[in-house]
């Protein structure tokens, strides 16, 4: 059974990212992790007076946590009509990625959902901050990030490996793509920034490995023109395609991608992409 945590601010953006997840397994017995985090803060003051202000600052803080977590539990359970989906509430006070870090190692969480809000230039640094720094700290399971208004109807065609062929990809790195692939009879798009006839040995042979690995789903190997980023060129796939629901990378420091234009390519993709992003982290 999938173990799955939702993070949740109570925000619509994170309430559609919690539909997304019960549609995305909707045919199948889960167990999703419904979290919350709040946070005190510190007054500074270690007077008796400052220790009970923070006192009653975090009773209602976390009186408030709960009966939000008890109303998205309810609104979850009206909506959801598999009977093999079990939810469970956590608040905690603690800042987001620590509380997500701790359930996820004390739960075993085999996946993370959550939302997060296109964002560009400086917007960026505030915008979907969150959601960068669960990436960037917490590689213990993947991720996937919801953008606001997303929604996965009846069918999900194809979904997109976006890859620079640098990195030979072990069985565990490709399992959640797989597994999503299977259970919709979703094409995965294998997807490179570049020509094919431009492809070093190492990178060919990554490629006919991976074409070997993905052997039990149905897949294709795309490659595309560069834009002026990799981002964009994703992203200009993405609107010409129309059928794509997903991409997928692995994320892994000093990639070809960030090595050959200085794109940090993930953060990129998170903050602009129109679909979900299936984020990977390196298998070690």
């Amino acid at each position: 059974m999938k173990r799955i945590l939702l993070p949740t601010d109570f925000s619509r953006n994170s309430w559609n990212a919690i539909r997304y997840a019960q549609s995305l397994f909707r045919g199948h017995a889960c167990e999703f992790f419904l979290l919350n985090a709040f946070q005190v803060g510190s007054s500074g003051l270690v007077t008796t007076m400052g220790r009970t202000h923070e006192t009653r600052l975090y009773r209602s803080l976390k009186k408030e946590s709960e009966r939000g977590l008890a109303n998205i539990l309810a609104l979850m359970s009206k909506s959801d009509e598999n009977q093999d989906h079990r939810i469970k509430t956590y608040s905690m006070a603690a800042h987001l990625v620590q509380a997500v870090a701790t359930v996820v190692k004390s739960k075993d969480i085999d996946l993370i959902i959550m939302g997060t809000k296109g964002a560009s230039g400086l917007k960026e640094v505030f915008l979907g901050s969150n959601a960068h720094k669960i990436i960037k700290e917490i590689h213990a399971c993947p991720i996937i990030l919801v953008p606001d208004e997303f929604e996965l109807y009846g069918s999900f065609e194809a979904m997109v490996l976006a890859t620079g062929y640098e990195h030979l990809f072990h069985a565990q790195e490709l399992k959640p793509i797989i597994e999503i692939s299977n259970n919709f009879g979703a094409k995965v798009l294998v997807t490179h920034a570049g020509e094919a006839s431009a492809l070093t040995s190492h990178q060919e042979g990554v490629r006919k490995h991976l074409a070997q690995q993905l052997n039990t789903v149905k897949h294709e190997f795309v490659f595309l023109k560069k834009e002026s980023s990799v981002n964009e060129t994703i992203q200009k796939m993405i609107g010409e395609r129309g059928n794509i629901h997903m991409v997928a990378m692995v994320n892994y420091w000093h990639s070809f991608f960030e090595k050959l234009t200085q794109e940090p390519v993930i953060k990129k993709v998170a903050f602009n992409t129109t679909v979900p992003f299936l984020v990977v982290h390196l298998f070690e």
